[in-house]
């Protein structure tokens, strides 16, 4: 299947069974998460923080990008390949088309990026390449440095119209699906109702959105140092880690 009849195909999930998205950052994952049957993989630039160390994602470089999206697609999975594109990779049409091509070159089916409205140009401008986007609404990590702090989005009556300005603006664009961030549980439900296109929701709550999509380190219980108040751990692999580690410095000490 292209990714133009991937990326359409997810559009037409919508209202249907739900999406799975999850994130993955090298070959073996990817392929771990393509044999359950998850639909999209998510190469997000949380890698940023979970894989690299960086306080925050905008830290992260079109290098950065390309290198751990070629390493999911080299796992050929049959989901959807999205990649993020980094701050600063999409400050204009022509940047953003650029770079949105380079990931796709890496192996990205389709691109991901933050905002609402203002993005349009830039997503008319990918989707007139020939890839497919996903827009990115509510709480937008590349903005902690602005913002100051990770907060819920559509507390007010004034900020849950502009986030539903923004998603119909962005379907209207052309976007296959939209991820909701951080957005209060009744307005994410609202967005969903009123747009044609699939919401994938992360930490917007239950039953709010046609999907959801989870950093995988948070389901899997690899990153303790900093866990969200919305992940629901699947594992503990922390301590798991730990232990073997601990097991196999016994049995090389006291062999």
């Amino acid at each position: 299947m292209s990714p133009i009849e991937k990326a359409s195909s997810l559009t037409a999930r919508k209202g249907q069974n739900k999406i799975t998205a999850l994130t993955a950052y090298d070959f073996p994952t990817a392929r771990l998460i393509d044999e359950v049957g998850i639909d999209l993989i998510l190469v997000g630039d949380s890698l940023g923080m979970v894989v690299l160390g960086f306080p925050d994602t905008t830290h992260v470089t079109m290098a950065h990008m390309c290198h751990h999206t070629a390493a999911v697609a080299r796992a050929k999975p049959s989901a959807l390949i999205l990649g993020d594109m980094p701050i600063h990779s999409y400050d204009s049409p022509a940047l953003a088309v650029e770079n949105a091509q380079r990931l796709h070159d890496a192996g990205a089916e389709a691109v991901k990026l933050e905002g609402g409205m203002e993005q349009i140009p830039k997503i008319s401008a990918i989707l007139q390449a020939g890839i497919p986007v996903i827009g990115h609404i509510g709480m937008l990590p590349q903005q902690i440095l602005s913002e100051g702090a990770y907060r819920k989005k559509g507390r007010t009556a004034e900020s849950a119209q502009k986030l539903l300005a923004d998603a119909q603006a962005l379907s209207a664009a052309g976007v296959c699906a939209i991820v909701l961030e951080s957005v209060i549980p009744d307005v994410a439900a609202t967005i969903t109702a009123a747009i044609s296109v699939p919401t994938i929701g992360i930490g917007c709550g239950e039953n709010t959105c046609d999907g959801e999509v989870a950093v995988i380190t948070d389901l899997l219980g690899s990153y303790p140092w900093f866990v969200p108040p919305f992940a629901k751990p699947e594992a503990n692999l922390a301590t798991t880690i730990r232990q073997a580690v601990a097991a196999y410095k016994r049995r090389v000490q006291h062999t």
